[in-house]
């Protein structure tokens, strides 16, 4: 199906202090025209919400512009491409409109979400118990695991040699809650003050330390620059600064469980994941994997 790309401005707030999130929401948001659904949910009175997106005539979605394979924007052209941009196409085409991406962060999806300035999340959102008393999430599309990217010359190559390392994550994220607790259990700190339910990244400094960032390219800006000895995410995201010179550490943990993200008890929470549950079942989210790659 041809479809045409037209640029348009983002809107939305921040997570962040005010200054921060006005650049943000700065980036661009790109409307996909579709052609009218010829897949759609099973038949029968759309939810009120829904039914207004479908007035609308555009489904707002927010996603990464900065992780090739799940959400890439072109700087050239401003297009974009992913296996989560797909996704959200296909859920837009079902409901017959155009689709708006909206560059989003760890940091900005969520307030973005909560405002209404979007109406779900495609941006390698990992599912928690925690979020989902917040949001709705849909049936997971892709499970990625966390680890650490380091530069050669540091010496790095296991958790072990993380004891005691400042380390890069993006503010908003799981990952250095996932790091600490797989640290943990291999034995390499003590785990007397750890609280899942409670972690603040800033707050903790037994056996290693973080430093946040708003973005991923600030994290890795860091890491040539020595500010943090590594960066930890989700390893399909690591995969784009895994430059000449950086490796992963040895060790991967804490699978992540990707799901489209929506607003709490919403029409639009059933209406998404049922499609994507029959995507799953007639194998078009592994097709849709193979070609980005991300097998």
């Amino acid at each position: 199906m041809a479809m045409t790309a037209t640029l348009l401005t983002g809107c939305g707030s921040s997570e962040a202090p005010a200054s921060e999130a006005a650049a943000s929401t700065a980036d661009s948001s790109t409307a996909v025209a579709t052609a009218p659904a010829e897949t759609t949910v099973a038949d029968g009175e759309l939810a009120a919400d829904v039914q207004a997106i479908v007035d609308r005539g555009v489904l707002r979605v927010g996603v990464k512009n900065a992780v090739v394979g799940f959400g890439f924007q072109d700087t050239l052209t401003g297009e974009y491409s992913g296996l989560e941009i797909s996704l959200a196409e296909k859920i837009a085409e079902s409901l017959g409109v155009d689709v708006e991406f909206t560059a989003v962060t760890a940091a900005t999806r969520t307030e973005l979400l909560d405002s209404g300035d979007i109406d779900c999340v495609l941006a390698t959102f990992t599912i928690t118990d925690e979020r989902k008393q917040s949001w709705d999430f849909s049936t997971p599309y892709f499970t990625d695991y966390v680890t650490v990217l380091v530069e050669d010359k540091s010496g790095i190559t296991s958790l072990a040699d993380l004891v005691d390392k400042k380390v890069g994550v993006s503010s908003g994220s799981t990952s250095a809650k996932a790091l600490v607790n797989a640290m943990i259990e291999a034995g390499l700190i003590d785990g007397s003050g750890f609280d899942a339910d409670t972690f603040d990244p800033a707050l903790w400094t037994t056996g290693v330390s973080f430093q946040q960032y708003d973005d991923y390219p600030a994290i890795s800006t860091a890491l040539s620059a020595g500010e943090v000895d590594a960066f930890c995410v989700d390893k399909s995201i690591l995969a784009i600064y895994k430059t000449e010179g950086r490796s992963y550490i040895d060790d991967k943990f804490s699978p992540q469980e990707y799901g489209v993200a929506t607003t709490k008890g919403s029409g639009l929470s059933a209406y998404v994941d049922e499609l994507i549950q029959g995507w799953l079942a007639d194998g078009t989210i592994d097709s849709l994997i193979t070609e980005n790659g991300l097998e």
